[in-house]
């Protein structure tokens, strides 16, 4: 419901900061619980998407640290694997001018690499095979971002394909098609 557009921006953020607020609580008592860590980091960086770019980036490395503890828990989550996989890509992805200016006004920002998102991306991938379109998707603009042309037209195609019940899914075929369009 958080992410759903159809409720208004201030209720969004209302669920999430009980959300987090919730999972905070658990945390407490149940830390070595891969799903409390899962949800913990998800939730901690919705919440700090929320409060501005400032706490985001200040967050991004706490987000991280709880994702590595869940995966460490429970290898073979492919929900989690993408997460870190999106982790990677959203870090490396980032342009240099924001990276600079995130740098010189809040802290230094982590590092990570294409090949490390495509690498959990690809985790994901096997430990539940084509289970979420934007894996589907992330894999093939990380394949396109490494100039492996064959890969990525491969990943795009079964995004652009996917059965869509869902706005990720919807999101995903039309992103895939227009990447593919492009790169033809």
């Amino acid at each position: 419901m958080a992410k759903d557009q159809k409720y208004n921006q201030s209720y969004r953020k209302e669920l999430t900061l009980k959300a987090h607020e919730v999972i905070s609580q658990e945390l407490l008592s149940h830390y070595d619980h891969f799903a409390v860590q899962k949800w913990y980091a998800l939730t901690l960086e919705a919440k700090s998407r929320c409060e501005g770019f400032k706490q985001r980036i200040e967050q991004l490395e706490t987000v991280k640290k709880h994702m590595d503890l869940a995966v460490s828990m429970n290898p073979n989550d492919a929900s989690l694997l993408h997460m870190l996989g999106e982790w990677c890509y959203q870090i490396t992805d980032l342009p240099w001018h924001q990276r600079k200016t995130a740098e010189t006004l809040y802290a230094k920002l982590p590092q990570s690499t294409y090949e490390d998102a495509l690498e959990y991306f690809l985790r994901a991938e096997e430990a539940q095979p084509r289970f979420y379109s934007i894996n589907l998707l992330r894999l093939g603009m990380c394949y396109l971002k490494l100039n492996m042309e064959d890969q990525a037209k491969y990943y795009l195609k079964l995004a652009a394909s996917y059965p869509a019940k869902s706005n990720d899914d919807h999101h995903a075929n039309k992103e895939a098609a227009e990447i593919l369009k492009k790169i033809k």
